[in-house]
């Protein structure tokens, strides 16, 4: 356990001696475990992470390789060597890698191959901090340490006394370019490894100084050594580089990369890092993440919540990737991983908007509303570079998930102020989205011309998770109806999206009072068995997607019966057992296992699709069920450790979660100003606003036994509301819980304190 001692003030609380209360947060930065999330394996993913050496949304992250070249789990906890040291673009091991390179030291004899090269080490002799990485590789004898920029990094490797002390290259295979220039202290190369979505012309050029000179310099490619030729083009290419070394002699390599040249590269280089050493590169990395992981600053939690909360702000800033660069005229470009063309403006990258649509980007709009505007002018970028609005990009368009929730994201960004961007370039995009299937069935919207015609995509016409696929559908055209009312569009194009927000009703099954797939012909689909994975639903079950009516939870609510009948159908969800039908599949997905080991019932908190259900409580005048469930899930499905997460934590969705619901409330319906109330973790947090603002959350006595809203006050005035709005939050000042053992249920039970809903209170 840390000392806590040594990174900020505590006092024992009453829960016993290892249970300590931290009053005051210094460096939010070394409180996060990098490592969280990182026990993972295609069976069961405990996060699906890997401990990313970078910057917040940095252009390139660096991580230590444990498994082989081109292993979409790159980093296993489990793992006794590694092979390397990368540069990595990752956003998820089911999406894997582009643009990547390794370096590794060795000593005694040249050993190039992966496997040869790849070192023994242990976790005890590991630090995995944001802004910091150091491991001891017990084979050559050597201790590596890294610490990142944006776009460079510095490497620094600690040898014994030897003349075989060597660096190894990596620059990987299907394509890359190495070359040695020892006059300069220098190795430049290129690599092509991808697994998708780029142009033919891609390339990420990487530029490598060292500090010392070479005494061997090789190129390698394959299994074989090529000396005496400093240079190579081959499927697989990379150098060894080889001096004397002292006992404790530290061997430094600075090194950048670019999508758009190796000048660039050497640019961004210098810009970065120029002459700085190794230790001032770290404080830099240090302070910028103590500076934004500082924004939200908690007291009053256990070490261990702390901890958990900075290690999930830490993952929710990772994505999407600032996949633009700065060039010698100080503009803003990037290389398109749509046309291949180097284009003014930004990008951003590496996200699936199916999964952070949800809480990722509207923590961004209400923290970080110039890093939104930069988001919507990369989006508008890459409509105008690809024709489509991008769903999931890595870099460019990939097919993987559902949904056409780029909609959401711009409404969102759009509605809550977030301004400095061509709003009505994509509006259009949206407005193609909703008429045209895409290039692929990620983009666009597949199935459109049934639900444009029908209301809803069928079951019966081959197009797979088709129920999933109205339901988004129609919450994004709820988003699109609020965002034509902004813009002043005609009144026949408001309504036809205010009408098709209305489209999930086509989908309700009044018999079992769930969604389920309907056939064209307008029966619904059958069989029906609403524990089935897949098939009608996305990695989920009629009991997780039922629920996707983010924009109309009181037209669900009397669809099944009122407001009392939906209460009981939310509590049913934890109270079935965790029963799945895997037909569909032909295997037990790791979605399903987790959720069958968390032992919540029917409530799959490490899928994406169920997250905001717990909140729904709030409409239908029982918010204690809120209270009690969100701590349940904080309490027993996260913690700061390898195995810290309950499920894939794709690209930030399921930390920001966690993020949000610490502060107290959750945005679950973006495209309106509301955050849904919950319960506040810690019994204080500071929420300081982009211009400077302060909002504090105030919850006096709050413990894991009061955990129950007795009463709130906002700026000193009694507030009785389940929500508050994203001005009010704007505005900064005091939000008061009152905390208590036992529920209140008188408070929240008003239906004029219900969160918005398109349709008028359901009855009771």
């Amino acid at each position: 356990m840390k000392k806590v001692g040594l990174l900020a003030a505590a006092l024992l609380s009453l829960h016993g001696a290892f249970a300590q209360t931290v009053l005051k947060v210094a460096e939010p930065a070394e409180w996060v475990n990098t490592l969280m999330g990182t026990d993972s394996k295609v069976s069961l993913s405990n996060g699906n992470t890997y401990p990313a050496i970078a910057l917040p949304w940095g252009m390139n992250f660096w991580m230590p390789q444990t498994n082989t070249m081109g292993n979409g789990w790159a980093y296993q906890y489990t793992a006794d060597k590694i092979r390397g040291f990368k540069q990595t673009h990752q956003p998820s091991p089911w999406i894997n890698d582009y643009g990547q390179f390794a370096i590794m030291p060795v000593t005694g004899t040249v050993k190039f191959d992966q496997n040869a090269r790849a070192s023994w080490f242990s976790h005890k002799s590991e630090v995995a901090k944001p802004y910091y990485y150091s491991v001891y590789l017990a084979d050559p004898d050597v201790t590596t340490e890294i610490t990142p920029t944006e776009r460079a990094a510095q490497l620094r490797f600690t040898y014994p006394a030897t003349d075989s002390a060597y660096i190894v290259v990596d620059a990987f295979d299907h394509g890359s370019y190495i070359k040695i220039l020892p006059e300069q202290k220098k190795i430049i190369g290129y690599t092509t490894k991808n697994s998708g979505g780029v142009p033919s012309n891609f390339k990420n050029y990487f530029v490598i100084t060292f500090d010392k000179p070479f005494t061997v310099a090789n190129i390698w490619h394959d299994s074989v050594l090529v000396k005496g030729q400093l240079e190579l083009q081959a499927d697989h290419t990379g150098a060894v580089v080889g001096f004397k070394t002292t006992k404790g002699e530290k061997v430094g390599i600075k090194t950048a990369s670019s999508f758009i040249s190796f000048e660039q590269a050497e640019l961004n280089l210098q810009r970065e890092i120029g002459n700085e050493n190794f230790d001032a590169t770290c404080k830099k990395a240090k302070d910028i993440w103590n500076k934004e992981l500082g924004r939200l600053s908690v007291e009053g939690g256990s070490s261990e919540q702390v901890s958990t909360f900075y290690s999930s702000l830490y993952r929710t800033m990772l994505f999407p990737r600032k996949f633009y660069e700065i060039n010698a005229k100080n503009e803003i470009v990037h290389y398109s991983p749509f046309n291949g063309q180097v284009l003014p403006g930004y990008m951003f990258t590496d996200n699936g908007f199916w999964d952070t649509f949800r809480a990722v980007h509207p923590f961004f709009t209400l923290m970080y509303p110039t890093l939104s505007a930069h988001i919507m002018e990369g989006l508008s970028n890459a409509y105008n570079e690809s024709g489509w609005l991008p769903e999931w990009a890595s870099p460019g368009h990939r097919d993987c998930m559902i949904g056409s929730n780029s909609a959401s994201l711009i409404a969102d960004a759009y509605l809550k102020g977030i301004r400095g961007y061509d709003i009505n370039n994509l509006y259009k995009a949206i407005l193609k989205n909703t008429e045209n299937e895409g290039p692929m069935s990620s983009v666009g919207r597949l199935g459109v011309k049934y639900y444009n015609k029908l209301g809803y995509v069928p079951y019966d016409v081959n197009i797979n998770e088709n129920a999933a696929r109205t339901l988004e559908y129609a919450y994004d055209d709820f988003t699109i109806f609020q965002l034509a009312k902004a813009l002043n569009r005609p009144k026949s194009e408001i309504a036809l999206f205010e009408k098709r927000s209305q489209n999930y009703r086509n989908l309700f099954d009044p018999e079992t009072k769930l969604m389920r797939g309907k056939n064209k012909d307008g029966k619904f689909q059958a069989p029906f068995n609403p524990f089935k994975w897949g098939d009608a639903f996305t990695e989920g079950n009629s009991w997780h997607y039922t629920w996707s009516v983010f924009h109309d939870v009181q037209g669900l609510a009397k669809l099944m019966g009122g407001q009392q009948m939906f209460a009981n159908m939310l509590d049913s969800v934890f109270n079935m057992p965790p029963i799945f039908d895997e037909s569909y599949y032909g295997t037990v997905i790791h979605e399903i296992r987790e959720m069958q080991i968390m032992n919540m019932g029917q409530y799959a908190h490490g899928n994406q699709p169920i997250q905001h259900m717990i909140y729904l409580y709030n409409y239908a005048g029982q918010p204690w069920k809120t209270q009690y469930w969100v701590r349940q899930v904080m309490s027993r499905l996260y913690k700061a450790t390898p195995d810290g997460y309950c499920g894939d934590e794709d690209n930030g969705q399921t930390s920001a979660w966690y993020v949000f619901s610490a502060m107290g409330f959750y945005p679950v319906c973006p495209g309106t100003q509301q955050y849904v109330l919950g319960t506040p973790l810690f019994s204080k947090l500071t929420m300081t606003l982009e211009d400077g603002k302060q909002m504090v959350i105030n919850a006096p006595g709050n413990s894991d036994t009061n955990l129950y809203v007795q009463s709130a006050s906002l700026n000193g005035q009694p507030y009785s509301k389940n929500w508050i709005s994203h001005q009010d939050l704007q505005k900064g000042g005091t939000l008061e819980f009152k905390m208590g053992a036992t529920p209140e249920k008188s408070r929240g039970a008003n239906t004029a304190d219900y969160p918005y809903s398109y349709s008028p209170t359901a009855n009771k």
